[in-house]
């Protein structure tokens, strides 16, 4: 399972609808709306997740 990075839930890789290639790593969402705020500003959310 990955961690969208925006919102923090569990999504399954191998299902995953959603999803962005940023500096060489796939990156996976829940919603639309998630890979949206991503794509705008990944380093918001990359910076963020890595808190964690």
């Amino acid at each position: 399972m990955a961690i969208d990075p925006v919102c923090k839930m569990n999504v399954n890789e191998g299902t995953a609808e959603f999803k962005s290639e940023y500096k060489g790593k796939t990156y996976y969402f829940c919603a639309a709306g998630c890979k949206k705020a991503f794509d705008e500003n990944p380093e918001k959310y990359i910076r963020k997740s890595e808190e964690y």
